[in-house]
């Protein structure tokens, strides 16, 4: 059978040969790996591994102690990958169970490069997006949620706002959210130590 009598021909990359892996590398420190991009300047103190605990509540649940480990890289280009692990504790430090986890990607807006669009993921079915302000000095950031998105089965959130800024060398944080009724109300606050970067 001709091609003419058969155009749905197999695509070219059915039977090409195995490739590498990724080839372009992500850093979380700032002497190895790609130059930072230019446009990321003013958020280059929050690149990095950061490790610490930090407590959390809500109306609808108890308060709870938790440990939480952030990285912040880049590959080069003008965005940064942000992944979050975290893991509850117990009164005496030891771990219970993981906790929540989130990964996203902050990026530079504005002519000045002082604004943020950032996009939040969980595994439990939510989705953010965040519009916020970046400061150089001392090195902050506050952003809220632009549109939350969620799938059938996630809780009903409808709106969060999130402080970071750099203190005395440590990342510290606090995160708002509206969720299952309730109006923006404090989450979670955590003080992570820079532990790679």
């Amino acid at each position: 059978m001709s091609t003419e009598e058969n155009p749905l021909q197999p695509p070219p990359w059915l039977n090409a040969p195995p490739v590498d892996p990724y080839p372009y590398e992500e850093t979380h420190d700032l002497r190895s790996g790609p130059d930072l991009h230019g446009d990321l300047l003013d958020l280059l103190p929050f690149v990095g591994v950061w490790r610490g605990r930090g407590r959390g509540g809500y109306p609808s649940i108890e308060d709870f102690d938790y440990a939480q480990e952030i990285r912040i890289s880049h590959d080069g280009r003008p965005f940064l990958f942000y992944e979050s692990k975290a893991w509850i504790l117990d009164a005496e430090s030891k771990p219970v169970r993981p906790g929540g986890r989130e990964v996203g990607w902050w990026r530079p807006a504005g002519k000045d490069g002082d604004e943020l669009e950032a996009i939040m993921t969980n595994p439990t079915g939510i989705m953010e997006l965040y519009l916020g302000k970046v400061e150089a000095n001392p090195p902050r950031i506050e952003m809220v949620t632009d549109f939350v998105a969620r799938t059938s089965t996630a809780k009903e959130v409808t709106a969060g706002h999130r402080l970071y800024g750099i203190v005395e060398g440590a990342l510290l944080y606090a995160q708002d959210m509206a969720a299952v009724g309730e109006g923006l109300t404090p989450h979670l606050s955590a003080r992570l130590i820079r532990v790679a970067g």
